[in-house]
């Protein structure tokens, strides 16, 4: 598999924190060094090394149900569903 750009490896890594609930816009854009946040550019960077380098621990990672709707989302689908139905009985 070719590695991802940064610019793609940038893209996911927002997709993933904005299913987690989290907005990178929110880090400062410049050092704060009182509160020792990290800006932006840091965390996309920090961000990048580690997806990077533990790509097993992502992709198993589902953000939680709160509905039925979302339910379905969590499940990954059967690729033969027949076959699936048959083995549990249900024809």
């Amino acid at each position: 598999m070719d590695s991802l750009s940064e610019e793609e490896l940038d893209a996911y890594i927002r997709a993933r924190l904005a299913l987690a609930g989290f907005d990178l816009a929110k880090l400062p854009e410049e050092a704060d060094p009182e509160s020792g946040v990290p800006t932006r550019a840091q965390a996309l960077a920090s961000l990048r090394v580690f997806v990077a380098s533990t790509p097993g621990a992502l992709s198993s990672w589902t953000p939680p149900a709160t509905d039925a709707a979302h339910a379905q989302q969590e499940s990954a689908p059967l690729i033969y569903p027949s076959i699936d139905e048959a083995r549990g009985g249900r024809q």
